[in-house]
């Protein structure tokens, strides 16, 4: 069973990734990190802690990074992707439970120390969290099993900008720092997140199980593919971002990856939070991780679908 600590910005994929990760008997979630991104990091511990709880879970949540290391927090907006709450407007009731009063930080270094060579971490928010834990211990850079990152567009267009992946453009410098730490990374980014596809039709047969779980993945899900056809008419469902990264972390056969040198672009104007992977034929750098190129979505999605409600 593989040991993992899940770092999240708690929307509605990653609600799906939660869910995910917590039934797979594959992964053991030594604890749930939150961060800022798709809605404030207060917001993210409390609709983790939600999940958890119509998971009957009580794996422990740590909160983490309120904004980024340098700069001050992007105004983005994205209620209108993942609703006034973050989780398609589901919230019915605050949580029962409590977060841990540790910082997500010195929660991924304790794990990494007194688990070594055991520890995946998987990162689908900002990459705040795991960079002020390198800073804080650099050892952990050798400590770890991998890192997997959902995050970052090398080979296709970004979505928050044209050229920026939202993860990577809310801390780029997080990123960059991360990028350059040495720790061993897979890239799960939109060349292959964007691959893979939720049906509509599938949110029924969640229903239809009549579990407080799937009801409640049903309707944010069902708000989350609405702001899919806004973008993108006609598609009948949603891309699995962060539920993939959760994928590649219990079974790397979903994915096919290449090692490359990839960098942030930190400076620029237009093309800030890019990622810029070296691909000419004699790169000027060693590979600094693998990234996903190509996906089994069939085979992926029939194993999401078998886990997550």
């Amino acid at each position: 069973m593989k040991k993992i600590v899940l770092d999240v910005d708690t929307g509605i994929d990653d609600s799906l990734a939660i869910a995910y990760a917590v039934h797979s008997p594959e992964l053991e979630v030594l604890g749930v990190t939150t961060c800022f991104g798709n809605v404030t990091v207060e917001e993210a511990t409390r609709n983790t802690l939600v999940v958890l709880e119509h998971l009957d879970s009580n794996v422990p949540v740590i909160p983490g990074a309120a904004k980024p290391l340098f700069r001050d927090p992007t105004k983005g907006n994205t209620t209108y992707i993942h609703g006034e709450d973050g989780i398609g407007n589901t919230l019915s009731a605050e949580p029962q439970r409590q977060a841990l009063s540790e910082h997500a930080a010195n929660f991924i270094v304790e794990q990494v120390r007194i688990l070594p060579g055991q520890v995946t971490i998987i990162t689908v928010g900002t990459l705040t969290n795991l960079a002020l834990a390198i800073m804080k211990a650099p050892e952990i850079v050798s400590l770890v099993d991998k890192v997997v990152i959902m995050g970052g567009a090398v080979t296709v267009h970004g979505n928050i900008t044209p050229s920026a992946e939202a993860n990577i453009y809310a801390d780029p410098e997080a990123a960059e720092y991360v990028f350059r730490s040495g720790i061993p990374i897979t890239l799960v980014g939109l060349d292959v997140t964007m691959k893979t596809l939720l049906p509509l039709e599938v949110l029924q047969s969640w229903r239809d199980k009549n579990t407080r779980i799937g009801h409640l993945l049903a309707d944010m899900t069902e708000f989350y593919i609405g702001a899919y056809e806004d973008f993108y008419p006609g598609i009948g469902g949603c891309a699995l971002h962060d539920p993939l990264a959760v994928g590649v972390a219990i079974n790397p056969e979903f994915v096919k990856t290449v090692p490359m040198h990839v960098q942030v672009d930190v400076e620029g104007v237009h093309s800030l939070g890019r990622t810029v992977g070296d691909l000419r034929s004699i790169p000027g750098s060693g590979p600094n991780m693998d990234v996903c190129i190509e996906v089994d979505a069939d085979r992926f999605l029939k194993h999401f679908l078998s886990l997550v409600v």
